[in-house]
């Protein structure tokens, strides 16, 4: 693979899960993990990435003053926040993690909603507490800087004394194996906010769709509702409806 090639395909992984992981992209593309360390190198210096310890960042959702212009797939995930908003009711208790979509949620909630939103997410957060109706509950502990959310124990121990009716869960990857991520604390964030709520849902874009991460989440069963871009009849959903997962 020639490098233009080579870094593409980085560029685009990292724009899709917002986060790469070094090792893993050497098994990928079958390269040394020094020629993956000159490719972070060269995009970062070029403002395409962010190099970080262990990999990359995607700058979009590292920087809380990102344009939709400068958001991956950013149409699609609006479409994606105005159907799950369309899901909290007046008087509920929200589970949220975060991510790009999970933000545009919180930004387009209607202002005359009176519900109780739970989140380590620290850009989700500043987006809930704009809406003059909604009560905000922090879960704290010490904060991961890639995924600029709150993670260990504490944070999990929070999570599970407060029982929620909705869980809304951006996600990473997902396949008929079930949910997955590359963070190892982010995802024992998101087992615990699935454990705590009544039904799950799902955010990602068709892209995400049959892919999946190191890190195990939950299966299928786990999941309630699956929300993507498309319409809830294309091809591409089917394997998740006959999974019995409403379909939005």
């Amino acid at each position: 693979m020639l490098k233009r090639e080579r870094q593409s395909l980085i560029l685009h992984e990292v724009n899709l899960h917002n986060k790469v992981l070094s090792v893993d992209l050497s098994k990928r593309i079958n390269v040394s993990d020094d020629t993956i360390r000159r490719d972070l190198h060269e995009l970062s210096k070029s403002g395409k990435v962010i190099k970080v310890h262990g990999g990359a960042l995607s700058p979009s959702f590292y920087n809380s003053h990102s344009t939709p212009k400068s958001i991956y797939a950013y149409e699609e995930k609006k479409i994606i926040a105005e159907k799950a908003v369309q899901l909290i009711k007046d008087g509920m208790f929200v589970h949220s993690s975060g991510g790009t979509t999970i933000i545009e949620m919180a930004r387009i909630l209607p202002h005359n909603l009176h519900a109780t939103f739970i989140s380590g997410s620290i850009p989700v957060l500043s987006e809930y507490i704009l809406h003059p109706n909604i009560e905000v509950i922090v879960v704290g502990d010490k904060v991961s800087k890639s995924s600029m959310i709150t993670v260990g124990p504490d944070a999990v121990s929070k999570i599970k004394e407060l029982r929620a009716n909705l869980c809304f869960l951006g996600v990473n990857a997902i396949n008929t194996t079930g949910v997955s991520d590359n963070d190892w604390e982010v995802a024992q964030v998101k087992k615990a906010m699935i454990e705590s709520s009544d039904k799950q849902v799902c955010l990602t874009i068709s892209e995400k769709l049959n892919t999946r991460q190191p890190v195990h989440i939950c299966g299928l069963n786990k999941v309630g509702i699956l929300i993507t871009e498309l319409s809830p009849d294309d091809e591409k959903l089917k394997p998740y409806r006959d999974a019995g997962i409403e379909v939005l």
